[in-house]
């Protein structure tokens, strides 16, 4: 089965994060087929995408997560400002996220580490937490909302709680992918 580890967000964010999406397509004058926006109700922030792994490895995942969260606190994640990958023509638009005292910097980098010590191979690319809004699949349009996110790039969207980490399966499907929630481990 092809896994995840996330952090869920509330529906207030995810309301908010729709209704971005809307004002950002419009603003940015891109037209429907160019780009595929995540359902809001899909938006998390990804810890870690492990791909296919089997039913054995999924309990070892779980077994991981349920002692790593036994270290860690909740805390605050403020959801701010939109981005982009890849540049002058984004590739995936995004809104960022910062934590307080890099709490979710640190429960990132200690997931990674263990995952890496039972056998997943650790994260090459520093780790960004953020919410994905799109993926682009025209250049021209990715070079249109890189120029419209620009204007969002102060943007407060609010503050979620994070006190759980949770497993996803994720089917991928003609009319986009299906997330079943497996697991979800309390924060300390």
């Amino acid at each position: 089965m092809r896994c995840f580890i996330a952090i869920d967000i509330d529906d207030k964010i995810r309301n908010a994060l729709g209704d971005l999406q809307h004002q950002l397509e419009n603003a940015s004058g891109i037209k429907k087929g160019d780009v595929k926006w995540v359902e809001p109700q899909n938006i998390h922030l990804t810890l870690k995408f492990l791909g296919e792994i089997t039913d054995p490895e999924t309990v070892e995942v779980c077994n991981i997560v349920k002692d790593l969260v036994a270290g860690h606190k909740s805390f605050a994640l403020d959801v701010e400002s939109v981005g982009c990958f890849g540049g002058r023509s984004a590739r995936v638009l995004w809104v960022g996220t910062s934590a307080a005292g890099d709490d979710l910097l640190r429960l990132q980098s200690d997931l990674d580490d263990r995952l890496a010590q039972a056998g997943w191979p650790k994260e090459e690319r520093p780790f960004t937490g953020h919410l994905t809004l799109c993926r682009v699949r025209n250049p021209g349009a990715g070079v249109k909302l890189a120029q419209t996110s620009s204007q969002y790039k102060d943007l407060k969207v609010g503050t979620v709680l994070v006190d759980s980490v949770c497993i996803y399966q994720s089917q991928l499907t003609p009319k986009g992918p299906l997330y079943t929630l497996l697991a979800d481990y309390k924060l300390q």
